[in-house]
Parts: structure tokens; C-alpha cells; sequence
């Protein structure tokens, strides 16, 4: 099969469509696809290309927010669109943004078989407007990318059963597959036993939507937090409000050990994950959630936040490795059950790596394939 895939930002460091659009990208080529990619371009001069390359759009007045979420649009030229649609077998959609309503009209006349994935809430873009608790705004853009988008394409791939949930409930119409993004398959490296302090690490990007002052203010309600190295993983518009408050728990005596903040590349995750006692991740807003799986893969122990939007709970094997979203008494709880109780936490570490065997980015990949053999069937 010839596969187009389409977004507007595909190379950008530290956005986690991207790196799964990537990802996935890779592993179909692995599976002997043909794909080729419809994007804006790779900043970075010394970097590949997308096949079919567009320019960058600049927004007025909101250029700088997006920047800030280490995310671009990109132009849409008719023509670089047309050629790329034409050669295609299927045309596949990573985002519900003009680039891609443009694209898929295109695709319709030339009659190619589109399919789409659902990566993101409006949530997680009125959050950046912090307007992410507004009901209205953030229905009107479900609604928008719905008619506009989703129930315009073939087929929907939703990476979890919280997703698929949700558009059921909101009047999507479209073929929803549940199919996880995956992760790519990796070696436990963790080492059998580790001394004091406990590291309680916290993965992802420094937004209001992942939440990780709620994971700052359970320090205050936990009976370990002298004993605990806090770890935060990730960059983002919040890290210097996120980066002052943790301070502030070491500054007032709360914790024995400055919190790290820093940056890392996969192998560095890895290492990270694979001496991280617990995996925190409070996001409010999640389709899926890689950075948790990526850390079970390394038996850290997850606590995960429950709500209405994150589909993330659904890799906890059981309530203790749940609390509810924004709750920081109950986190400060699990965290200090966790600790309390090493020998369980170690023989549960073998059973997170085990479970993160099936969701395996191999077990996708042959999930989306017949998906888009699917699509292409029903065009014909």
C-alpha cells in the first residue's frame, strides 16, 4: 500500500502526536509499506524532509501560544496537496485542521479512501488559551471537528476506549476502530534493588493539562516526601511557574532533595524510567498516554489519574495505581502505600512490563494495516 500521512508539524521535538506519527510511520516502512508524508518542515537544516513539503503559517497575535507548545501550522498549497493525494492508495489524517479538511476534499474528488486518528481534546488547546475548563468553547470545537472532519473520513482510529466513548456520546458516525498507538518493544534495563531516596518521577509536557501541580501539592500531604527525589520530565509553557512552586516544597522543609526538572532524549527516558520507583501521571486531558506506558515498559510503578477525558487509567492494573484527577490527598495516599509496601511494589513491576507486551506497536501496526485495507476495500 502507498500511505500519506498527513499533519502540519511532523518533525517537532517534544510534541507527542509527532513522535507517534513518527513512530508509526517507521514501523509500517518495517512492515514493508510504502508511506510518505504531507507536513510543514523539519526546522532543524540538518534534518530529513517530508516528501510532499509545505510552508509554515504564521498566525497572527496567537503565534507565539502555539510556539510555546512546541507546535506549527502549516500553509496549505494546492498543488504540493494534489500531487501527494494522487499518489496515495490512502490518505491518512494525524490532526482535524485546515491542512487536513483541505486534504481530505481533495482526496474525495480524486476518490481515495481517507482514514483518520484521533490524537487530541479541544481540551488540550483551550488549556494553552487557559480556557480548558470551559464547557462551551471546548464543545462547539468537538462539534466543529466532527462535521468538519472525523464524520467525513472512513474510518477512525480512537488509541483507547475512553476515546471511542466519547465520540459515540457526541454523534460521531464514522467506522470507530479502538487501536492503540503501541510502543515500540524495549528491554527491561531496570536493576533489582535501589537505596534511598525514592525516585518518584513525573513524565511529559509542562502544561496545564497534565497537571503535575497536583503531583507538587500531594508533597505537602505525604508521609514519605523526605524520602523522595522528584523527577520531572519534560518542557512546556508551565515549567517556570511548575519549576518555582517544587522549589518551594524544598525551600520550606517539605522535601529533603531539590526537585530536578530536565529534558530528555528516548535513551534518557529510558534510564529514567527504568531507576524511577513510581511513574506519577496526573493529566487531566489524555488520549493515551506513551510517556506512562514507555515507563511501565521499565517496571516503574504508576499512579495514574481517573477522569472523564483521560483514557490513560486504562493500563492500571488495579485502584492502587489509580486516584482521582486533581486529587492530591488521595495521590500523597497511593504514593505512601507504594512505599509502604516495597515488596508488593517489586513484584508488581514484572506484571506492568508483562502488560505493556500487548500493547506493543507491532500488534497496532498490524491493526492498522487492515484498516486501511478496509478503507480502500469500501472506496471501490
Amino acid at each position: 500500500m502507498r500511505i500519506l500521512f498527513v499533519l502540519n508539524n511532523y518533525y517537532s521535538s517534544g510534541n507527542g502526536l509527532a513522535a507517534s506519527a513518527r513512530r508509526t510511520v517507521a514501523a509500517l516502512k518495517e512492515a514493508g509499506e510504502e508511506v510518505r508524508v504531507l507536513s510543514g518542515p523539519n526546522h532543524d537544516p540538518d534534518g530529513p524532509q517530508p516528501e510532499y513539503l509545505l510552508e509554515d503559517y504564521h498566525f497572527p497575535i496567537f503565534q507565539p501560544i502555539i510556539t510555546a507548545q512546541g507546535y506549527n501550522f502549516a500553509s496549505t498549497d494546492t498543488r504540493v496537496v494534489e500531487e501527494a493525494v494522487r499518489w496515495a492508495d490512502v490518505v491518512h489524517m494525524q490532526e482535524p485542521f485546515v491542512l487536513e479538511i483541505r486534504t481530505a476534499k481533495i482526496a474525495r474528488r480524486l476518490g481515495k479512501p481517507v482514514t483518520g486518528t484521533y490524537h487530541l481534546h479541544p481540551e488540550n488547546i483551550f488549556y494553552s488559551l487557559l480556557t480548558g475548563g470551559w464547557k462551551l468553547p471546548n464543545q462547539l470545537l468537538l462539534n466543529a471537528w466532527r462535521d468538519l472532519c472525523f464524520n467525513k473520513w472512513d474510518i477512525v482510529q480512537c488509541p483507547t476506549q475512553n476515546v471511542k466513548d466519547r465520540l459515540d456520546a457526541n454523534g460521531f458516525t464514522s467506522d470507530l476502530r479502538v487501536i492503540s498507538n503501541g510502543v515500540v518493544p524495549d528491554k527491561c534495563i531496570r536493576e533489582s534493588h535501589r537505596n534511598k531516596p525514592f525516585v518518584v518521577a513525573c513524565i511529559g509536557r509542562l502544561s496545564g493539562e497534565k497537571d503535575q501541580y497536583t503531583l507538587i501539592n500531594a508533597m505537602k500531604y505525604c508521609a514519605h516526601a523526605k524520602d523522595v527525589q522528584l523527577i520531572f520530565a519534560g518542557r512546556g509553557p508551565q515549567a517556570g511557574k511548575m519549576r518555582r512552586k517544587a522549589r518551594k516544597l524544598y525551600d520550606d522543609g517539605i522535601l529533603a532533595y531539590p526537585p530536578v526538572f530536565d529534558f530528555y532524549d528516548r535513551n534518557g527516558l529510558r534510564s529514567l524510567a527504568a531507576k524511577a520507583d513510581l511513574a506519577i501521571h496526573c493529566a487531566t486531558v489524555e488520549v493515551e498516554g506513551l510517556s506512562i506506558m514507555e515507563a511501565m515498559q521499565q517496571g516503574a510503578i504508576p499512579i495514574i489519574a481517573k477522569g472523564r477525558i483521560t483514557g490513560t487509567y486504562q493500563f492500571a492494573l488495579d485502584q492502587r495505581s489509580c486516584f482521582a484527577q486533581k486529587d492530591a490527598h488521595e495521590l500523597a495516599q497511593k504514593i505512601d502505600w507504594w512505599l509502604n509496601h516495597p515488596t508488593e511494589m517489586e513484584s508488581m513491576r514484572s506484571a506492568y512490563v508483562a502488560e505493556m507486551e500487548s500493547y506493543s506497536i507491532d500488534n497496532s501496526i498490524r491493526d492498522l494495516r487492515k484498516m486501511f485495507r478496509d478503507a480502500m476495500d469500501a472506496t471501490r
